[in-house]
């Protein structure tokens, strides 16, 4: 098996999967560009050269962007000689304008964003260069792939963008790629300005040209490159969480019917039958498994076995399932982003209007090199919308929605761990009469869950016109991934604290039968029996109150690193 260090995965426009972006992203593996698309990404420049010398009027090419869209970059004579290649003050002009936009568009502001999450997005913009109807200068997807594979990495403030591509945000990688002296990099770890890097990396400072400027800025990589890494997180969390379901369900001495197959076939939503399944594997060889009858009760001190749970245990396949569905659904939304263009506008070589669209509106946008000869460069250079990220926006604010219940079922469970009319056991799960117990941390999570609340509210709607009224729509893109990373982060902590909760309740039940000389009343599942005894070499049994901020701390460290 090749080590990381060793991979390559190969970008051909079409493939990349949230899996590879973690990998290039977090484990530095290398890159390599695919023949066949950088074919596809050098006819489409030259198709748009061709059409800027034949007069065409091109958005970020010949005219310039935005609200200034109407203004003229390029005007005249373009071509040498009324050839297909731009004369020498055209190209002068170009290259100032691509410039201008690049310094113009650079307001970011807030927190730096961390490597993993510019790798992730130069990853992204890169991937999409590729499908050949960017058309930007091959030269420029060069440049993207070496600075993956030299790990250069434009430091890169968080807020700015609105949403409808990251301009804003993305325009501090072009000019990195120049090597302006007043935009630093990290360059293998080390901050420097981005000159110093591209001289040490032996790298010829990019200089933009034509399209290359808005193709750089222009794209709503930063929030696809963000929301694959943030997707990979969840995935994660949700596997945790059911494990730490499942030793909750053997602390509660709770009723494990509920998840058997056969309830759970009557109604089969695909996600919480896979969490039903998890979660029945995780508990083989349970003691749950086992009835625990009248005369047991008696000797063993705790109440019988309840007919129905709290819902916060019996609903618990169903609440967690239906995050894992909304992960699949935008999990195929998230790789549709990452694997076509969102430029604007879009370079089709090869394609022309059929009958059903052509019209005298469309015929503006045919590019046609030479009428005369059969095999010379054809296609349209076309205006689209494709920069609108709704389509899968709406679906991270559902997947926070969807994190929210999962935040609440947990802090649910929490309650009731702590409650000694649901466990028979002391109430807070006190080691004696004398202690408090856990019952302080139920503030803990309620504080946690309040903030979830309000990370979880809608916040793709909360939009103002701006260039001119020129933009006047806007989903919020990084905001909305930035709010389900951090609802992430909290949750960690609750699952951390249902953990430390669970295992307390599990050490008081086998405390009790080891008493009653019953040892093998609380017979762990193989998987909950694992993560008990791991769990229990970081945090230990609360046997007499302490500062509980510190056990809180490590659960949340022990959950996020624990691997099934």
């Amino acid at each position: 098996m090749k080590s990381p260090l060793s991979m390559k995965i190969i970008l051909t426009g079409s493939a990349l999967t949230i899996d590879q972006v973690a990998l290039i992203a977090k484990d530095r593996i290398k890159v390599e560009v695919d023949g066949e698309a950088k074919i596809r990404v050098s006819k489409a420049y030259d198709l748009l050269i061709v059409a800027a010398c034949q007069g065409c009027e091109i958005y970020g090419v010949t005219n310039s962007v935005g609200a200034k869209k109407d203004v003229k970059v390029l005007n005249g004579n373009l071509s040498k000689k009324g050839g297909n290649k731009l004369n020498d003050d055209a190209i002068a002009n170009s290259k100032a304008f691509n410039e201008r936009i690049l310094y113009a568009h650079n307001t970011n502001v807030g927190p730096e964003l961390s490597e993993n999450v510019v790798r992730a997005m130069m990853l992204a913009r890169v991937n999409t260069m590729l499908n050949g109807i960017t058309a930007c200068n091959p030269n420029v997807v060069d440049m993207f792939a070496e600075f993956l594979n030299r790990e250069i990495h434009p430091v890169i403030y968080s807020k700015g963008s609105t949403g409808v591509a990251d301009i804003n945000i993305l325009s501090a990688i072009g000019l990195a790629m120049m090597g302006k002296p007043n935009i630093d990099v990290f360059y293998k770890g080390n901050r420097m300005n981005a000159g110093m890097a591209l001289e040490e990396a032996g790298l010829t400072p990019l200089e933009p040209f034509a399209k290359d400027g808005l193709s750089i800025l222009s794209s709503n990589s930063y929030s696809a490159g963000m929301a694959a890494l943030v997707l990979r997180r969840v995935e994660k969390l949700l596997n945790r969480a059911d494990i730490v379901f499942a030793l909750s369900l053997e602390g509660l001495n709770g009723n494990i019917a509920p998840l058997i197959k056969e309830a759970q076939d009557i109604r089969p939503y695909k996600g919480q039958n896979i969490s039903a399944g998890q979660i029945r594997g995780y508990l083989a060889g349970s003691y749950l498994w086992d009835k625990i009858d009248s005369k047991d009760n008696d000797k063993r001190g705790y109440k019988k076995r309840s007919l129905q749970d709290p819902l916060s245990f019996r609903d618990a396949s169903q609440v967690h399932g239906a995050v894992f569905d909304i992960i699949e659904s935008l999990k195929e939304k998230i790789e549709i982003q990452l694997n076509s263009s969102d430029d604007n506008p879009a370079v089709l070589v090869d394609t022309l209007p059929d009958g059903n669209s052509a019209s005298t509106q469309v015929e503006d946008y045919i590019v046609i090199e030479d009428a005369d000869d059969k095999d010379c460069l054809r296609g349209m250079i076309t205006p689209t919308a494709n920069y609108e990220p709704i389509s899968w926006v709406l679906y991270f604010e559902t997947l926070g929605i969807s994190l929210c219940h999962l935040s609440k079922i947990s802090s649910s469970r929490i309650m009731t761990l702590g409650s000694s009319e649901q466990t028979g056991l002391r109430k807070f799960l006190a080691p004696d009469e004398n202690s408090y117990g856990l019952g302080i941390l139920q503030n803990t999570c309620l504080s946690l869950h309040t903030e979830i609340r309000s990370l979880s509210n809608p916040s793709s709607i909360d939009f103002i016109d701006v260039a001119g009224s020129v933009e006047d729509v806007g989903t919020n893109a990084p905001y909305v991934v930035h709010q389900v990373n951090k609802i992430i982060d909290n949750l960690y902590y609750i699952l951390g604290i249902e953990l430390f909760h669970a295992a307390q309740s599990i050490d008081l039940r086998k405390n009790y039968a080891t008493e009653q000389n019953d040892d093998g009343f609380v017979q762990l599942g193989s998987f909950t029996n694992t993560l008990y005894e791991s769990y229990r070499k970081e945090v230990p049994y609360v046997d007499k109150d302490r500062s509980y901020n510190i056990d809180i701390r490590k659960s949340r460290k022990f959950l996020k690193s624990y691997n099934i």
